[in-house]
């Protein structure tokens, strides 16, 4: 059963702004919103106009009932998994059981080097979210967890209380083939990739395949997920992203309502299982009514 999304960024926007497009996405009959883990705005602006990511999880918990509450993704170079382990927890309670947890390995440099946030080499980064998988993944599902990593460590930890959910779902984003996915084959619930095209979606999920063939994972257990821009006119995709709009454009849904149709249909051809609207400021309401009428969102989010 295919799952349609919103994925709302937290730049350049007011909290009741954001409250009105989550509240807007869940009763179009979207099943899932999202926010963003970012300090600095997401594009090549360098403005600083983001509000935090964990405090606006768990205000999308409490200013929804029905969708399920995500977050793609939360950087491991400034989230400690255990601390954002006990804070998805909370977002969880706070939502009845609706959180979902998202790690990614951290892409956007200027904020780390504002903040004085240490932004080691990609190879790091990566062995940095393998390891926070894997303390997460034992904070969440089970009761106790000794982790003995070179960037973590746990000693017989516990999360407590425990999720509402028996089992708190934990989503990777990326789509780096060589480690991002090994470690979404190892270790993940879910899988989302951004703003790639459908060929390019369909490539990466036999990657995927591949590696959960190599580490013995079953792969019906990994949810794949592809997040899509949403620009009906070209001069919203400007708007919407700034100097980085060229790179969201082989993933946008544009054109006719047809070719909106046409394109989401590709990705679940390709495999998708769920299809994430992507977002940002200046925020425009009928854009999003007319997409969830061209690829056919009902009142539960699902087709």
């Amino acid at each position: 059963m295919t799952v349609f999304g919103v994925h709302a960024g937290l730049q350049n926007t007011t909290m009741a702004d954001l409250v009105a497009v989550w509240r807007h996405a869940e009763q179009l009959g979207f099943g899932w919103v999202s926010v963003w883990d970012h300090f600095y705005a997401a594009d090549g602006s360098g403005r600083a106009e983001c509000f935090e990511g964990i405090a606006a999880h768990a205000a999308l918990a409490c200013e929804t009932s029905t969708v399920t509450c995500g977050c793609l993704v939360y950087s491991v170079g400034y989230r400690h998994p255990a601390v954002l382990a006990n804070a998805i927890v909370t977002i969880d309670h706070l939502s009845g059981g609706r959180a979902a947890l998202g790690l990614g390995a951290g892409w956007h440099q200027v904020e780390y080097d504002a903040y004085g946030i240490p932004f080691p080499s990609a190879g790091v980064r990566l062995d940095q979210l393998d390891e926070a998988a894997q303390c997460c993944r034992g904070l969440l599902h089970g009761e106790t967890t000794t982790f003995e990593g070179r960037y973590f460590q746990l000693r017989e930890a516990r999360c407590e209380p425990r999720p509402v959910q028996e089992k708190l779902p934990i989503w990777i984003g990326g789509g780096g083939e060589k480690k991002t996915l090994r470690v979404v084959a190892k270790w993940a619930d879910g899988w989302n990739v951004p703003f790639v095209s459908p060929d390019e979606f369909s490539r990466k999920r036999q990657v995927l395949l591949r590696h959960c063939d190599d580490v013995g994972r079953d792969p019906s257990e990994i949810k794949c997920a592809v997040n899509v821009a949403l620009a009906w006119k070209e001069e919203d995709l400007e708007e919407q992203f700034d100097g980085l709009a060229q790179f969201f454009r082989d993933a946008a849904l544009t054109g006719t309502d047809k070719e909106a149709r046409d394109k989401v249909g590709r990705y679940l051809e390709a495999g998708a299982d769920q299809v994430n609207i992507a977002l940002r400021a200046p925020w425009r309401p009928d854009a999003l009514e007319r997409a969830a009428a061209a690829i056919g969102v009902t009142t539960t989010g699902r087709v």
